[in-house]
């Protein structure tokens, strides 16, 4: 099923790069069950969920597409799920905006089998694909920063640098400095095992305890969250999400592709400019989406940190079956990690340095013309003094046709990106953040 020999690997040289890829990312089973825990989600259903995403969308990219990528729920997404659809809509719990996420899967699933999805990457200008994880990577960064309390409330001046002999405070940044010099040495899962090191300080200083054990059986306390097309299509009326939607299938189409395409390139699967078996590999990570949105988590993307794995060798979707298969050992876990994630200070210092890894778009951007470069600056000033995801890709949106128009370059712009424009107006007219 893999080709094995005619990749030029052996089954063990997969197992080993499956486990490469696995503690690379497994930051995100303590993560991303920690972001959906602020938007009301139980960390039991938001830790389940996440690895039933995973597995499955993981599954999928080793069966379908053969591939060494791994799928997870995405970094950017789950941050804008919980900080602005849940806390910017007055009087939606997390069960109606996961009734948008479950829409959102449905039309991405559909969009990825048909050639809609690789036309709209191709009509989004590139400085403004680079400047939205650019944007969302601050973000992130930010909120790491203030969960720590490295950076706290300021009367004045709105932020300012938190209390530095505070135990907490001093936590963070100790985890900060292990993560950091673990990544400059380039050590396999540097994040995964910062977190673990801090964690074990943590409970050496007294701050970190398991009261309630180390493994137990996964379980879902709130069963499948968002299941039934009628009543999501009737909770995303009743509250407007149609942003939501939108901006949720934008950040992840980007967010997907470049990814898939960077690891294929590392990997040497590319044949010149075309990936083979492209549309199987789109399909993946939407069908964990889908899946995702029914146990509860947010959508899934195919994960950067992949490329690790094929650093280590892997070639084939046998490394990605190891992934997923390490992905349900660590479901026994759920008490351990429900633990770690509870402090902050041992969670936060994964967030600023993603966050630092994915503002590392900034490169690629032409900031040499005016009209190129003011539309990408707002899209990554204002997702973090905004705190939303969705107002930033407005901003940019907006600003670079209007600029293009300016400059008498109006027939360089494609026309959806007009159309796109006038929507985001809509939005932040009648449908603010």
């Amino acid at each position: 099923m893999f080709d094995l020999k005619k990749n030029n690997t052996t089954p063990g040289t997969e197992l080993t790069a499956g486990l490469t890829t696995f503690f690379t990312m497994a930051y995100i089973i303590v993560v991303n069950p920690l972001i959906l825990s602020d938007a009301g989600v139980p960390f039991q259903q938001g830790f389940t969920a996440t690895i039933i995403a995973t597995i499955i969308g993981t599954l999928f990219m080793a069966v379908a597409a053969n591939y060494p990528i791994a799928v997870a729920p995405a970094m950017g997404t789950n941050v804008y799920f919980a900080y602005t659809v849940i806390q910017a809509h007055s009087g939606i719990g997390y069960s109606e905006a996961f009734s948008a996420l479950f829409i959102t899967g449905i039309l991405f699933f559909i969009l990825s089998l048909t050639r809609l999805r690789s036309m709209l990457i191709r009509i989004i200008p590139e400085n403004l694909k680079y400047a939205i994880t650019s944007g969302i990577g601050l973000f992130i960064a930010f909120i790491g920063l203030r969960l720590s309390g490295i950076i706290k409330a300021h009367p004045s001046n709105l932020v300012g640098l938190g209390n530095l002999h505070s135990p907490s405070v001093v936590l963070a940044l100790a985890g900060l400095a292990i993560t950091l010099i673990l990544i400059t040495l380039n050590v396999p899962g540097a994040i995964f095992i910062g977190i673990v090191l801090t964690g074990i300080i943590a409970m050496f200083t007294g701050q970190l305890s398991f009261n309630k054990g180390f493994v137990s059986l996964p379980s879902l306390p709130e069963g499948l969250v968002a299941y039934n097309p009628v009543h999501a299509i009737s909770d995303v009326i009743q509250f407007s999400l149609y942003p939501a939607i939108f901006s949720i299938i934008l950040v992840t189409i980007f967010d997907t592709t470049g990814t898939v395409l960077g690891v294929a390139k590392q990997a040497g699967l590319m044949q010149g400019d075309k990936l083979p078996r492209a549309r199987r590999t789109l399909v993946a990570d939407s069908v964990g989406t889908l899946f995702g949105a029914i146990f509860g988590t947010t959508p899934t993307s195919a994960y950067i940190e992949s490329a690790s794995g094929v650093a280590a060798g892997g070639r084939t979707g046998l490394t990605s079956v190891f992934v997923a298969l390490f992905f349900a050992i660590a479901a026994f876990f759920g008490p351990m990690i429900s633990a770690i994630s509870g402090i902050a200070a041992i969670t936060s210092p994964a967030l600023v340095i993603v966050g630092a890894l994915m503002l590392s778009n900034v490169r690629h951007i032409v900031w040499d013309d005016f009209d190129e470069a003011f539309p990408a600056f707002i899209v990554i000033l204002t997702m973090p003094l905004t705190s939303s995801i969705a107002t930033g890709i407005a901003f940019g949106f907006i600003s670079y046709p209007l600029m293009k128009m300016a400059k008498g370059k109006w027939k360089a712009v494609h026309p959806l990106v007009y159309i796109f424009a006038v929507l985001f107006v809509i939005q932040l007219v009648f449908f603010p953040h």
